[in-house]
């Protein structure tokens, strides 16, 4: 019998305390202070995960841009999380597993999670050039069994070049596009994108030069 999926999780209790908020966080030091504080974070079976809103799911969700357009994509059938199927995303992420980051409660825990990031997007698409990464944003909508149970890191890789390939199966229709073009297409996406989009376009992070 194989091994249960073990998933990064945060009581709930800890990030309300930090102060609960709905769509994005401009002020992440503070959450990823107390989030990764040791004793605080811990690894449990990703179907316990999924169906207990106590606890929350740390997503790191990656934007990536390059001269002003922003890299979307399709989720397609093989994609892992069967309720995001068909829908238009500008974010890759996924879970933190123990093997990504096995020092995750040392002084180092934060060092352990930017090398789980980029493992997890190198597991999804190939990156052929330089990038500068900013975390910008902690991501948070509770209006769905979705996002009741994840909690979400934004980062914003800046390219130098827009080569990307795609390397799951699960990614179809990747390219990089405008944030007009984008917002005409809000409607397709999940709802993680949809507030990215408007953090984006609100904030004008593509072109500001800070978080």
């Amino acid at each position: 019998m194989a091994a249960q999926e073990q998933v990064l999780v945060v009581p709930r209790r800890v990030y309300e305390s930090l102060g609960a908020f709905h769509g994005l966080m401009a002020d992440v030091d503070r959450y990823t202070q107390a989030l990764f504080a040791p004793g605080v974070a811990r690894f449990m079976p990703r179907d316990q995960a999924e169906t207990d809103p106590s606890f929350k799911q740390i997503i790191p969700y990656v934007i990536l841009s390059c001269d002003g357009r922003v890299l979307s994509y399709v989720r397609g059938k093989r994609a892992g999380e069967t309720r995001l199927v068909g829908l238009r995303s500008i974010g890759i992420g996924g879970h933190i597993n123990p093997v990504d980051t096995l020092p995750l409660f040392d002084e180092g825990a934060w060092g352990m999670y930017v090398e789980a990031v980029r493992r997890e997007v190198a597991e999804e698409i190939h990156v052929e050039t330089n990038h500068r990464d900013r975390v910008v944003a902690m991501l948070n909508d509770d209006s769905n069994e979705v996002g009741r149970v994840h909690l979400g890191v934004v980062h914003l890789w800046t390219l130098d070049a827009p080569n990307v390939r795609r390397r799951e199966q699960m990614i179809t229709q990747l390219e990089f596009l405008p944030l007009d073009e984008l917002q005409a297409l809000r409607d397709e996406m999940e709802t993680w994108s949809q507030l990215c989009l408007d953090g984006l376009i609100d904030r004008q992070l593509l072109s500001s030069g800070h978080g």
